[in-house]
């Protein structure tokens, strides 16, 4: 009687690893992609979340915030705003009230405020 032994062979081995290799070859730029994409996504939304903040700051108070953190201070924010793109709360740039470049005249320097972040030449400080 002859014994089998159990387990797989090299031929199959390299079969198998070649097929995941060539789904990972497809599904790879695919993840990377959504991955971007759920950057933009999420800063979008960081975006909208903090202008409606500094937008009610404004119409309780009569003028914009000094500065992000004031927003957090009231309670408009939980916490200063983490840009998605570059994982950071201090890459934000802060723009003041429109005709002023101080701000202090408008009553406030933060009016709106925009993404530092630059990725591959791409520019989000326009959104």
């Amino acid at each position: 009687m002859r014994m089998r032994s159990r387990g797989f062979t090299l031929i199959e081995l390299l079969v198998v690893m070649a097929i995941v290799a060539t789904l990972l070859t497809l599904v790879t730029p695919r993840y990377f992609a959504q991955v971007e994409r759920a950057r933009e996504v999420a800063l979008r939304e960081t975006l909208g979340v903090t202008r409606a903040a500094i937008d009610r700051f404004h119409g309780d108070h009569d003028r914009y915030p000094a500065s992000l953190e004031e927003l957090v201070d009231k309670r408009y924010l939980r916490s200063l705003p983490l840009d998605p793109v570059t994982e950071r709360s201090d890459s934000w740039v802060l723009l003041p009230p429109p005709g002023r470049a101080d701000g202090e005249a408008a009553g406030g320097a933060v009016w709106d405020l925009r993404s530092g972040a630059v990725v591959e030449g791409k520019a989000y400080d326009q959104w």
